[in-house]
């Protein structure tokens, strides 16, 4: 989420070129190796995108088909797997058709619907993930009072919430961004079109929509990951005083499966705006731009239903005719 507003890799570095009256496509340089490593990238990412696909199609028709499930700590995992098909989808298939591409090219408007879509995604993600937090919080904070307080209706604004407020947070940047004149050259040395290349294309400097786009990055992450923070903190504590081994095994076995999956989402995003070293290596950029944008979505159907006797049930019950599990 705005991770790269700090980049300064010479690649992305533009000085204005009068040979381009303004620019019309860019050129979106992903992974560029010889054709050989090209097209293992290509059945690579594909097959992750389309397990990808399977793993939180499944979940989602799980979820739907048994009815036990229909509970708030499902619906938000539900609406997580529905995200997460369209989160990697935001990006992967432009991505497959670079891998066959010469040109690697992408339109001006095609960019930066990319660049909406994928962090408008991504926040929606960080906040999806911290109302699953706060669930967990009630569920083994309040279990006498959480059936009244995260009753249907509260759910439902939850994720309605999440999914709006993820969509308007960087509508304002974005069309600022893509206001701003590029003239040239139009080499964006990324796997996505990121704010930061973008940003190095201009032919103008634009601090204070930079600075606007970082706050809202920032806002959004660490604020998200701070409530997440104290939300399982206050959920460790009451899981420590529970008199029943049992229950202390079952609460730790509920939030394992969500607390796997923020350590794998937060901790890439975290390693890529947090650390300078990075900065200053666009390979290393795209590699973990990659991971939360393609390895965690990959991984957390797979995190879900392994660790989850209820969804590894209605999976069975789902696929059974198959002879699949």
């Amino acid at each position: 989420l705005c991770p790269e507003l700090r980049v300064t890799d010479p690649m992305n570095i533009s000085e204005p070129d009068s040979s381009f009256a303004f620019v019309r496509e860019f050129i979106l340089l992903g992974f560029s190796y010889e054709w050989k490593i090209q097209s293992l990238l290509f059945s690579l990412f594909l097959t992750i995108y389309a397990l990808t696909i399977t793993g939180n199609g499944a979940i989602i028709c799980a979820l739907w088909c048994d009815q036990r499930l229909h509970i708030p700590m499902y619906i938000f995992l539900g609406n997580f797997s529905f995200l997460e098909i369209w989160y990697v989808s935001s990006t992967v298939p432009e991505m497959l058709v670079n891998f066959l591409s010469h040109k690697k090219t992408i339109s001006f408007v095609g960019c930066f619907l990319q660049f909406y879509f994928f962090f408008s995604l991504g926040t929606t993600e960080c906040l999806l993930l911290a109302v699953m937090a706060f669930d967990r919080y009630l569920a083994i904070c309040r279990p006498l009072h959480y059936p009244n307080i995260m009753n249907g209706h509260l759910c439902i604004k939850l994720v309605l919430i999440c999914w709006v407020c993820g969509f308007l947070w960087f509508m304002i940047p974005i069309v600022l961004i893509s206001q701003m004149p590029f003239c040239g050259p139009n080499i964006i040395d990324h796997v996505v079109c990121d704010p930061g290349p973008l940003f190095a294309l201009a032919c103008v400097s634009a601090p204070k929509t930079q600075l606007l786009c970082y706050s809202l990055s920032s806002i959004v992450i660490f604020g998200n990951f701070l409530f997440i923070l104290g939300s399982y903190t206050l959920v460790l504590t009451a899981v420590l005083h529970m008199p029943s081994a049992t229950g202390r095994q079952k609460a730790f076995s509920t939030c394992g499966s969500h607390l796997a999956v923020v350590s794998l989402f937060y901790g890439s995003l975290m390693v890529m705006y947090v650390s300078p070293g990075l900065g200053h290596s666009a390979r290393m950029q795209k590699v973990a731009t990659l991971f939360y944008a393609m390895v965690t979505p990959l991984f957390n159907p797979f995190i879900y239903s392994f660790r989850n006797k209820e969804i590894k049930a209605a999976l069975r019950k789902l696929l059974g005719s198959f002879n699949i599990m």
